[in-house]
């Protein structure tokens, strides 16, 4: 498919894509014989991946450094399995973290209720 309909189906501007293949996430996207950029189901599903690894947010570097060690092959399951697992450890400190500002906001938030209907 060409760039705009996958622009559309990920959900990313067909300049990021761009921006993508720039910096190396995007590797090896076939062309058809015009030159023009043709992306496959593979393409759809590694972007996706990219898109929930920046929305979880894992800075570019470490998305950089996951797409680096995937080009190398399945010899570094073991080093993608630990950069994801870092990954996570930091997601769930944060959402930690958020969720205690959520409890302290739903606290105030029960007091005004509390004060409103006094």
């Amino acid at each position: 498919m060409n760039i705009k309909r996958f622009s559309e189906l990920v959900g990313v501007s067909a300049y990021t894509l761009r921006y993508y293949e720039k910096v190396g996430l995007l590797r090896n996207i076939k062309r058809d014989a015009s030159g023009h950029r043709f992306y496959t189901q593979s393409d759809i599903e590694w972007v996706r991946f990219i898109v929930r690894l920046k929305d979880t947010g894992m800075e570019l570097e470490g998305i950089k450094q996951y797409a680096d060690l995937r080009e190398v092959g399945d010899g570094t399951l073991q080093q993608r399995k630990q950069l994801l697992e870092q990954h996570r450890s930091k997601l769930k400190s944060d959402i930690e973290f958020q969720l205690a500002h959520l409890k302290a906001l739903d606290g105030k938030i029960a007091f005004y209720e509390e004060k409103i209907s006094s």
